[in-house]
């Protein structure tokens, strides 16, 4: 396997560590096109860089595992081998089914490129996972209010954060698709002005602004120089440490979140909350208000509404009012 599409990352605690010539001389005894098989895999067939990088380090430690009990090539692999690499893994239950699906779908395309006869892993059963709840957590909307009303606007700075805690409120978008907005995402669409967001998986969506954001966003606008012309340049611009002016460069998702890291600690919020929180706060306020489940899935961009659920609040908030009625 590539060592650029394979990051240095822990592996089970069981597993000693095993050299890159040695998981390499596995691949080359499987069969002169695996190699190139395995290429096409973390390339060609996953796009997403984070996805990438999850499932090269789950196929690394998996095979690092499988080398360590004696497999010489990859069609040695069994479901017993599988099954116990799932049970050592030193990690929660999620983890360890992200490990498994990642193996599974590699396995898979082995098979399909005619490397394996049948994917081992199809008859590998998970550790059971039920999630309700999610555990990110949320504002109260007065926390939010409070947040937003605490950031000074006496510099481009001040404005420019303002603007993104604005977006990450009022749009429940994600920090990584609001650091990738261009200058051309903020656009009239005939009847109102609208954001036009990149999320995960490439979906395109359109948002709404409400005014109070188109205010943000303008008085931002305004004070970094940005021309409404200039569609192609990125929106919510990096700055130059601690100099109050702004470069050209892009911010990162990271770079948001350490951005809404420092106001929180400015204003005395818990450091726990994150740029998720907002999400989750929106999503909890719009359905304490009464909006069907089906406006907020697709505001949030969700695919099924059980994902939406994940995020609503209120039932955290129904246990401890029971909680507290006990009399004992």
């Amino acid at each position: 396997m590539p060592n650029d599409l394979v990051p240095t990352e822990p592996t089970p605690s069981s597993v000693p560590a095993v050299s890159p010539e040695a998981l390499s001389r596995l691949i080359e005894n499987s069969g002169p096109t695996a190699r190139d098989r395995i290429l096409e895999f973390f390339t060609a067939r996953i796009r997403n860089p984070h996805t990438r990088r999850a499932y090269a380090h789950a196929v690394k430690a998996f095979l690092e595992f499988a080398h360590a009990r004696g497999v010489e090539k990859l069609q040695d692999i069994d479901p017993v081998l599988i099954a116990a690499y799932v049970e050592s893994y030193a990690g929660s239950p999620p983890t360890k089914k992200l490990h498994l699906a990642a193996v599974r779908h590699f396995l898979d395309w082995l098979v399909t490129g005619q490397i394996l006869p049948l994917n081992p892993a199809g008859s590998v059963r998970g550790p059971r996972h039920v999630v309700s709840e999610g555990v990110t957590p949320a504002f109260e909307p007065k926390q939010a209010r409070k947040l937003l009303q605490s950031i000074s606007t006496e510099d481009v700075v001040g404005l420019r954060d303002r603007a993104i805690i604005g977006v990450l409120i009022y749009t429940a978008a994600r920090a990584g698709a609001t650091a990738a907005l261009k200058v051309g995402s903020f656009v009239p669409d005939g009847t109102q002005w609208v954001l036009k967001f990149r999320e995960k998986g490439g979906k395109a969506r359109k948002i709404p602004v409400r005014h109070d954001l188109e205010g943000y966003l303008r008085a931002y606008m305004e004070a970094a120089g940005i021309e409404p012309e200039d569609k192609a340049s990125p929106l919510f611009r990096s700055a130059e440490k601690k100099t109050k002016r702004l470069t050209d460069r892009s911010m990162t998702g990271k770079d948001v979140l350490r951005m809404v890291k420092r106001r929180l600690k400015d204003v005395g919020l818990p450091e726990n909350f994150c740029c998720h929180s907002f999400r989750a706060t929106t999503i909890t306020d719009l359905l304490d208000q009464g909006v069907p489940i089906e406006d907020v899935q697709y505001l949030a961009g969700h695919a099924d509404k059980r994902t939406t659920g994940l995020y609503d609040r209120r039932q955290k908030r129904v246990t401890r009012n029971i909680v507290e009625r006990i009399s004992i």
